[in-house]
């Protein structure tokens, strides 16, 4: 029966970006099972809430098998989107949103919906820069992904 436990998986996140748009970095910090891992990146030309979704798209990517999840996040973005549920009212309507426009960052959004198929993730809101090493060690990679990008 033991078999069949999810693999519980906590994962902090955060995107970064100088400007906006501007050069962006994401980073995530994974700990399962007494080991944590650090992943992180950037882009050249992005936007805040681009880096905060590949972020939690990143990690999630990272999990070898079907995990029980619990991703802590300053982003209330991504965190509402899941929490008060605007992700099905976008499906329902065809990616647009209340106003009838398309959903900015469709793309990233479909994509973290199918990861959300495969893991039962519960997003939960910390709140950034605060006191929290967690969300402070991805927030300080983040933006060091993205100063690399505003170098060039």
């Amino acid at each position: 029966m033991s078999d069949n436990k999810l693999t519980e998986v906590i994962i902090y996140t955060d995107g970064a970006c100088s400007g906006n748009p501007g050069p962006g970095g994401w980073a995530a910090v994974l700990s399962a099972s007494g080991v944590s891992k650090e992943i992180s990146g950037g882009e050249a030309l992005t936007t805040n809430n681009r880096m905060e979704l590949t972020a939690v798209i990143k990690a999630l990517e990272a999990l070898k098998r079907p995990c029980d999840v619990k991703v802590y996040s300053d982003s209330a973005y991504i965190v509402n989107a899941f929490g008060q549920d605007w992700i099905s009212g976008w499906i329902r309507n065809g990616w647009r949103n209340s106003a009838k426009a398309e959903v900015a960052n469709k793309d990233l959004w479909q994509r973290l919906v199918e990861l959300t198929k495969i893991h039962q993730v519960e997003f939960i809101k910390v709140k950034g820069h605060a006191d929290n090493e967690l969300n402070n060690r991805c927030d300080k990679l983040a933006v060091a992904e993205s100063a690399k990008f505003a170098k060039n």
